[in-house]
């Protein structure tokens, strides 16, 4: 009785490293791809920067709203609307003295 060693086929060769090839290209994309896992990290730092802007923005669009109330016809805030003459328009009352 003789012993022959049988070497697989080619075929199972190359499907197997078909296989191989797909798993390491899926597991790339997972990874580096458009949706990947750093894709990801770097869309939720996007975020949280994005959010501090709003909250900034929001803060300055409450200010503003404050002061256009303040301004408005149905509510006048006389200390404001003299600030705003004096810095805007340069005004000043006759018995005041400007140093520069």
């Amino acid at each position: 009785m003789t012993l022959t060693r049988k070497r697989p086929p080619v075929g199972v060769v190359i499907y197997f490293a078909g296989v191989f090839t797909l798993g390491l290209y899926f597991a790339f994309a997972a990874i580096q791809g458009d949706y990947g896992l750093f894709r990801r990290v770097q869309i939720d730092a996007e975020a949280v920067v994005l959010r501090e802007d709003l909250a900034e923005i929001s803060q300055n669009v409450a200010w503003m709203e404050n002061k256009t109330h303040r301004l408005a016809d149905e509510y006048l805030d006389l200390d404001l609307l003299d600030e705003q003459a004096r810095h805007v328009l340069g005004l000043l009352r006759a018995d005041e003295i400007v140093i520069r």
